[in-house]
């Protein structure tokens, strides 16, 4: 009723002049850009009021989604959903727990020789002693000096930091409860979930709105999972690496390099820190950390150019600028867990972008550009001059 009211109004308007009409586009284009920029600064503002509830319930929805196809092939082998749901669940616990189990494990032997390492830090921060009293004239007590003035400097950050390590510590226990919760009920009521936006959007979309869930659940199952195929091949490498060089307990440090890729580009190279310090403290050389340092460089160009875009790029093909900067913006909005949640979250939006008309600009800018758009105007012209050749060409 309101629309045909409308589309009679509209009819009964006199038609504009070419001013007047210009004037009117202006005025249109200036409050839809106003609207926008106001929608997503409350957007933006109910996101980071609710990032306490919100993280939990992204990464839920996440988990779920790597643990669809399990509770899937449960239930087809005779598990009620419920059933199928909880094991699915207590399955995901269990791994969690045993990798946990094992990096603590592996931590404790390392602590076992830690009077070993700390006599070798204090022999290399001598070395570093004498090093700056020959180059740099700075004598025992200068350094003591400027040590003290430094770090009177940085304590009230570090008073900071550690009240929100500890706050971080609370709410990863609050996470460990309610995420499994919320993972049992989105495996276990997800066909009332998807009746329920079927409703809400309209029955007459229902196989549009069943479509985008399905490339919803796609591209995060891609995404992870190639994400989880890549750590396992990283890991490999890592410790094969650590083990050729001769640093010991190269598959913890291998695996617990590996598993910072959850945070991107930079995952690795913070890996590297820490088997490169024990190399220090346990090694006679420091050649040793050196080339740690240079092997995580190695694997990280080649988990980027080579391993990750053969197992991960084209199921998720995200734009890399606007994925770097996803990561800062999530990071600024949820904090560490924005570091993980970035580019799951980029690819869920981008599938919602692309299935909305009016938002289909943003799903084109944030995909990753065709090679037309990366060739030079020299290169565009040799392609169409060869393009023309081959039409005269005759058969």
């Amino acid at each position: 009723m309101f629309h045909n009211f409308f589309n009679f109004n509209k009819k009964q308007e006199e038609p504009l002049n070419a001013e007047e009409g210009s004037n009117t586009s202006r005025s249109n284009l200036g409050r839809s850009i106003t609207y926008s920029l106001l929608a997503l600064a409350l957007i933006i503002a109910f996101a980071y009021v609710l990032r306490t509830v919100l993280v939990p319930v992204l990464f839920s929805i996440i988990l779920a989604s790597l643990l669809f196809p399990v509770c899937i092939r449960l239930e087809r082998l005779g598990f009620s959903r419920a059933m199928a749901a909880l094991s699915s669940l207590v399955l995901m616990i269990i791994l969690f727990a045993g990798m946990i189990y094992l990096l603590v494990f592996q931590s404790i032997n390392i602590g076992q020789d830690a009077s070993e390492i700390v006599g070798k830090i204090e022999t290399v921060l001598k070395d570093a002693e004498s090093w700056a009293d020959e180059k740099l004239n700075l004598s025992r007590t200068e350094l003591i000096t400027n040590g003290k003035q430094q770090l009177e400097k940085v304590m009230p950050g570090v008073g900071a930091a550690v009240t929100a390590f500890f706050g971080s510590i609370g709410n990863l226990l609050s996470m460990g409860i309610l995420v499994p919760l919320i993972i049992f009920f989105l495996l276990y009521y997800r066909e009332f979930f998807k009746a329920f936006f079927v409703k809400a959007i309209g029955k007459e979309h229902q196989q549009k709105v069943e479509t985008t869930i399905t490339k919803i659940y796609e591209a995060i199952k891609n995404y992870m999972g190639g994400l989880l195929t890549v750590m396992g091949i990283v890991a490999i490498l890592n410790s094969v690496g650590l083990m050729i060089i001769g640093v010991e307990h190269a598959w913890f440090f291998g695996i617990m390099a590996s598993l910072l890729m959850l945070l991107p580009y930079i995952g690795i190279a913070i890996g590297s820190v820490l088997p490169a310090l024990f190399a220090i403290a346990t090694k006679d050389s420091y050649w040793y950390a050196l080339a740690v340092i240079g092997w995580f460089q190695v694997v990280q160009i080649l988990e980027g150019n080579f391993i990750t875009p053969n197992i991960v790029g084209g199921k998720v093909s995200l734009n890399p600028l606007v994925s770097i900067l996803s990561i800062f913006l999530f990071s600024m909005l949820f904090g560490f867990a924005g570091l993980i949640l970035a580019l799951p979250l980029m690819a869920i939006l981008k599938v919602i972008f692309d299935t909305v008309p009016q938002l289909q600009p943003y799903g084109f800018l944030f995909g990753e550009p065709a090679d037309r758009f990366l060739k030079t105007d020299q290169q565009k012209l040799k392609a169409a001059k060869k393009k023309v050749l081959a039409e005269k060409q005759p058969d």
